[in-house]
């Protein structure tokens, strides 16, 4: 086995740095931040991440895995630096590589015998290359050091899952001695690996992050266009879904992609090819669809209302997905604001990612409007003007259809996830809009209202 440094403690590294002591290696996971490293060392994640920190205790207690702030001591003889920090997105769309640079010059200005330096963060294609030169600029010590990709395919949520039980392993190397190293070290996951060059794995890692958010892309503006034309999105999903060269996976309308992944990613290659003088036409078109699906419920309730001013507004879900407190570029981000500005009340209910959310809309008055963090589906629903779903949480797919007619005061329902039945929702007297389906029978609703409205004249 080996011994193995992980520079940074996000989802990457620190998903990364525990699976690998799970596998048997000998672990030292370096952080700036040295509350962070307590709360590690007490077994406690800084990240919501299933299964995680039952992994973090029991390699920490059998002497695999450590935390420290002391990179000095976790570089200098490690067999292979694991380099997880972010490469968070420039306003131009860039990445930034500032937290790589660092961490990079403090690897070779520690290092003290043959090291491989893996980066696993996200970069463009291009970028190891000049890592790996960086690295030789500020070397002190006289000894081997090279430069591998081996990019991450890990999904939030499910992220040590996908680490232990990955589909391939991608590494990008330039000679026979990174190439071996690499494949020992990925030895003990028995998982298939596959060995390309440096930018190759690179190109690997943009070329299968945007393929993804194109299909999620896709089946939303093949989703805006079966309301118009009177067709239902999730019946053409399935029907896509039979044949082979599609899949079943990523067919799911909504309103649109988040998270840290798909809309740096995009942006990033995006930006990649216009500075080698290419037109990535097919990615452009995905990063605008996605930019105007986030607030697609949004423009439909202000179509059907004349102010969210006064209304007491329930949103189920704040986190871009289930399963993780991440909000990175979650629609709730985006259509919170504008709610807030027209004077809504608002009431949300996220099982896990409320804390965070409050960190950027502390509870209470926000702007024109006021917002209330509450513990359960049923106390953000409760007399209720207007209900949007924004997370497809558990807690939500569960709601029947009936509560929301008996908890809102209107039942009013714009479902950005497509949760519920279209049938059952009108069943229950609920007047209910979601992506690329049908809408309730709008007409009978209204005249249910108008026989309900009477009987309580009587």
């Amino acid at each position: 086995m080996y011994k193995i440094a992980v520079a940074g403690t996000g989802y990457v590294g620190l998903v990364a740095g525990v699976c690998f002591a799970e596998r048997g290696h000998h672990v030292v996971c370096v952080d700036i931040d040295e509350n962070k490293v307590n709360l590690m060392e007490s077994g406690i994640s800084p990240i919501y991440e299933a299964g995680l920190e039952e992994l973090m205790k029991k390699n920490y207690e059998a002497g695999r895995l450590q935390y420290t702030t002391d990179y000095k001591s976790a570089y200098k003889d490690a067999d292979a630096v694991f380099i997880g920090v972010g490469t968070p997105e420039n306003e131009d769309g860039s990445a930034n590589l500032s937290y790589i640079a660092t961490v990079a010059r403090q690897i070779a200005e520690t290092i003290e015998k043959n090291c491989l330096v893996v980066v696993k963060s996200t970069v463009p294609v291009g970028t190891n290359d000049k890592v790996e030169q960086f690295i030789h600029d500020f070397l002190i010590n006289d000894v081997r050091v090279e430069v591998a990709s081996n990019p991450e395919f890990l999904a939030q949520g499910s992220a040590v899952h996908d680490t232990l039980n990955a589909k391939r392993i991608i590494i990008g190397t330039e000679s026979k001695w990174a190439e071996n190293l690499l494949q020992k070290i990925y030895e003990p996951f028995k998982l298939p690996v596959v060995s390309v060059n440096r930018k190759s794995a690179e190109m690997i890692k943009y070329a299968s992050n945007d393929f993804l958010a194109l299909k999620i892309s896709y089946m939303n503006d093949i989703a805006n266009l079966c309301e118009l034309v009177g067709a239902d999105v999730q019946d053409v999903a399935k029907g896509m879904s039979f044949d082979d060269r599609i899949g079943s996976k990523f067919l799911n309308a909504g309103i649109g992609y988040g998270g840290s992944c798909f809309p740096k990613d995009t942006k990033a290659l995006e930006y990649l090819a216009s500075q080698n003088g290419y037109d990535l036409k097919t990615v452009k078109a995905a990063i605008d669809v996605n930019k105007d699906q986030k607030t697609l419920m949004y423009k439909k309730a202000s179509k059907r209302l004349i102010t969210f001013n006064g209304l007491k507004v329930a949103i189920l879900g704040l986190t871009f997905k289930p399963g993780t407190d991440d909000l990175r570029e979650a629609p709730s981000l985006e259509n919170v604001p504008l709610l807030l500005n027209q004077g809504a009340d608002i009431y949300a209910y996220d099982p896990i990612g409320a804390e965070n959310f409050a960190k950027a809309f502390p509870e209470g008055k926000n702007g024109k409007g006021n917002i209330k963090y509450v513990s359960s589906v049923e106390d953000a629903l409760e007399d209720a003007n207007v209900c949007f779903i924004f997370t497809e949480w558990g807690e939500v797919k569960a709601v029947d259809a009936k509560a929301y007619k008996k908890l809102m005061r209107t039942p009013l329902v714009y479902d950005g996830r497509n949760l519920h039945s279209v049938e059952e929702m009108e069943q229950a007297g609920v007047e209910y809009y979601s992506v690329g389906r049908a809408p309730a029978n709008q007409d009978a609703l209204k005249e249910l209202r108008k026989l309900e409205l009477q009987a309580s004249r009587l």
